[in-house]
């Protein structure tokens, strides 16, 4: 997700940001380079939610409350070339050195394009049609947390660093389930990777069966599909989809009479509200004790729901699971 602000908006919070602590601390604390640190500053770029909110987190300034949330390649919907959108997606650039874009086109096709031949050709590539389990309902809460439904496509995008051994899950996670390829796309000036699903058949039917939406899923306010609510076990399995992108376990640190403790708490972050209701009334049927915060966010903050959470729900990204146990 990104963040909209007018120019002079988003050059005036990074200034704020950027007086309490360095390009350098910033770029270290997104795990970005600086020069897109930079590029944020004097608003060339939008700036990526999660990296905001740590920031703000960080530097104790309000996160922006007229800001706009807008899904990655929200830019598509303003009447742009759709092939030279299609190329900056893959490639992050458009024209240039030949030999380039001779190099890139030729990793795209051993990647992605080698499996499109059909399509090509006008006749769109099959896949599997999965029956109803827990592991379709994570994988809807995946889609729900970290993914986008385009016209053909499906993109989940993760953190490339951080969540690199969770996206070999999700890529095991799709063939298992529905026997196609699975394209990638490492964007190095952000720090994240795509997972990329290119079937036409595939976005209809999880649309048109599964109950997912094309396009902006804050705007749209998206909700958890009817047949995962009417199953607990689907319940459980879509929520552990839905934190496994969108949560984050983190230390919480404090003093008494001098004496440092620290414990486990686990967020959840969404700017849909029927998704944070779904997260958050579901851990209370579960015997959990949620918080709910600013209206975004729900918190899990004692020991003994922590324990109860990994025991019930669990997770499986392993940083959760790596943070929980450190």
């Amino acid at each position: 997700m990104r963040v909209i602000l007018s120019p002079q908006k988003q050059k005036k919070l990074m200034q704020a940001i950027l007086s309490r602590i360095s390009v350098k601390d910033v770029a270290k604390a997104c795990s970005l380079s600086e020069r897109t640190i930079r590029d944020w500053r004097r608003a060339k770029f939008s700036i990526d939610l999660k990296a905001l909110r740590k920031l703000c987190s960080k530097t104790n300034i309000p996160f922006p409350s007229n800001a706009e949330l807008k899904d990655d390649y929200w830019y598509t919907d303003d009447g742009s070339s759709a092939g030279g959108l299609a190329v900056y997606k893959k490639y992050g650039r458009v024209g240039g050195d030949p030999e380039y874009r001779k190099k890139k086109w030729y990793e795209w096709w051993e990647r992605e394009g080698q499996y499109r031949n059909n399509l090509i050709a006008g006749h769109p590539l099959p896949f599997k049609k999965p029956k109803l389990s827990q592991s379709l309902a994570e994988f809807v809460g995946i889609i729900l947390g970290d993914g986008s439904v385009a016209e053909r496509q499906i993109v989940i995008t993760l953190h490339s660093k951080d969540d690199r051994e969770y996206g070999r899950f999700i890529v095991s996670l799709i063939k298992k389930l529905f026997n196609v390829p699975v394209g990638t796309y490492l964007r190095k000036d952000q720090a994240t990777i795509n997972f990329i699903i290119s079937r036409t058949k595939l976005v209809n039917f999880m649309v048109g069966k599964l109950g997912l939406v094309r396009g902006d899923k804050v705007k749209q306010q998206v909700d958890v599909p009817k047949w995962i609510k009417e199953n607990k076990r689907y319940v459980i399995a879509c929520i552990r989809g839905l934190i496994d992108t969108d949560g984050c376990v983190f230390d919480h640190r404090y003093k008494v009479n001098g004496k440092a403790y620290s414990y486990k708490k686990l967020s959840f972050t969404n700017h849909s509200k029927p998704l944070l209701e779904f997260v958050f009334n579901n851990l209370k049927r579960n015997k959990l004790n949620p918080r709910l915060a600013r209206d975004t966010d729900v918190f899990l903050d004692s020991k003994e729901d922590m324990k109860r959470y990994f025991r019930i729900i669990n997770s499986h990204n392993p940083k959760h699971l790596k943070r929980y146990s450190k």
